[in-house]
């Protein structure tokens, strides 16, 4: 387990170097008191393992940026992927003048995983809002564009962003989460496309992977219990907060969000291949049994020990 004695952890995004699993951590001090402070006061973090369970904390990764910068307030969610020599990590942003209320993704990168520098002085990808939600306090409490998983393109056309977003429009506000989705020929430049789902499930849709699990591409994501729209819970009933799955037609999608199931209560999961080739997945530990926000990262699950799975 992940546990730092002065600081929470959560969302985690890994990288696997083929001998040492390095993760990366948004963290915020417990002297904060009230873990709800932590999203405005989140920094990212950097431990690495060898097994996943025994982890040492190297210096952080990424602190806010320089008074007046798109991400002077807090850095949340990203992802990492290689081209080259050089390591991309894609982040979530937000800036102070905006009360934290609109978020965008940017760029930092690196030769070692260890030294990160920003990539320029403006955020790289930003919602387009001919597809997507921007901020209205009557409809959503901000405007969700954030916890990017950037991939290759299968077939080498480039590379893909999937993005926690809201639908433009269409039913309820309720369940306008969507997977949105923006594209890129070289990492640097960004089109933003439109969603890869459709919408009516959720409120928003949280820290989104795609792998092929068991031969069968699989999309996983978290949501909280009061973003399940009421739609779904008349179908359904009751849900968790839980990290889910949904079934793909590919890693690309389109994406059966009506499918999803919950797959394990430890919220922002991530999927990540053990040394012996099988799958596990490590998420935070959020609130067990109703009680106290404990704020760390828990030891991987095997994923055959999760019930329902998709297989």
């Amino acid at each position: 387990m992940l546990t730092l004695a002065d600081k929470w952890v959560w969302d985690h995004w890994m990288v696997d170097t083929g001998t040492e699993y390095h993760c990366f951590f948004l963290q915020a001090p417990r002297a904060l008191g009230d873990p709800e402070l932590r999203h405005a006061n989140a920094t990212t973090g950097h431990a690495v393992s060898t097994d996943l369970v025994h982890w040492e904390v190297l210096p952080d990764a990424l602190l806010p940026g320089p008074a007046g910068a798109w991400d002077d307030r807090a850095t949340w969610t990203g992802s990492i992927v290689r081209k080259d020599d050089t390591w991309y990590c894609f982040y979530t942003g937000s800036r102070h003048a905006e009360k934290g209320l609109i978020q965008r993704i940017g760029l930092a990168t690196s030769p070692d995983l260890i030294r990160w520098e920003r990539h320029g002085n403006e955020a790289l990808i930003e919602a387009d809002p001919r597809w997507y939600e921007t901020l209205d306090l009557a409809k959503w409490h901000d405007q969700a564009w954030r916890d990017p998983w950037v991939f290759a393109d299968p077939g080498g056309d480039g590379w893909h962003a999937l993005i926690t977003a809201r639908a433009a429009e269409g039913g309820p506000s309720d369940g306008r989460g969507v997977v949105g989705h923006a594209w890129s020929p070289d990492l640097l430049r960004w089109e933003v496309r439109p969603p890869l789902s459709g919408s009516g499930e959720f409120g928003h849709l949280e820290v989104f992977q795609t792998a092929v699990v068991d031969g069968r591409p699989v999309v996983i994501f978290c949501t909280g219990a009061g973003q399940i729209s009421a739609a779904r819970r008349a179908r359904r009933g009751a849900e968790p907060s839980a990290t889910y799955a949904a079934p793909a037609e590919s890693l690309l999608g389109p994406f059966d969000i009506a499918a999803a199931r919950a797959v394990t209560e430890l919220y922002a999961a991530r999927l990540v291949r053990m040394r012996d080739g099988r799958w596990a997945i490590i998420g935070f530990v959020n609130e067990p049994g109703g009680g106290p926000f404990v704020g760390s990262l828990g030891d991987p699950v095997p994923v055959e020990t999760i019930a329902d799975f998709p297989r």
